[in-house]
This record gives C-alpha cells, structure tokens and sequence, in this order.
C-alpha cells in the first residue's frame, strides 16, 4: 500500500499483486479512511453553503477539530471568508 494525494490527501491504494489478497487491517484502514473522506467532503460542502470560498473551505474541512456550526455562523453573519479562516486557525 502507499499514499496517494488527492483532494483527500492520504488516500491509501491498494498495491497487492495478481492473487494477493488484503489482510482485514488493511480492509479496516480503508474503511477509516473512506470514513474520514466522506466527512471531510461533507464539511466542505457544508462550509460551500455557509459561503466560503473554495480554497478555504478546504483548510477549514481537514480540520476536524474546529467546530462546523461556529466556522459556518462566522460567514453566514457576514465574516469575510479568509478572515473566517484566519479566526478559527
């Protein structure tokens, strides 16, 4: 397996050869991973819809520990969007 970038980042790819087979750690850290992706993508849309703009929406959505309804209510009450960011980094 290695890591592969991608809007994601730190996508794992599976590199077996013809026959191997994946050990359950490695179906399990797919899993995680498909996990985390999905909510990182659902942040960026959510931060999207409150009106950040694309590149900060995208700082803000990896990081998971910054809570969604405050970064979003900073814009939705008219923060400009990189000061947003600024804010909550």
């Amino acid at each position: 397996m290695y890591l592969a970038a991608g809007w994601e980042h730190n996508v794992l790819v599976h590199t077996a050869g013809k026959g191997e087979g994946m050990t359950a750690a490695e179906i399990a850290a797919l899993d995680e991973v498909s996990e985390v992706n999905a909510v990182r993508r659902w942040r960026f849309d959510e931060l999207l819809r409150a009106g950040y703009d694309d590149d900060d929406a995208m700082e803000l959505a990896f990081h998971v520990d910054i809570d969604l309804r405050w970064a979003t209510s900073l814009v939705r009450r008219g923060c400009p969007s990189r000061t947003a960011v600024r804010i909550a980094l």
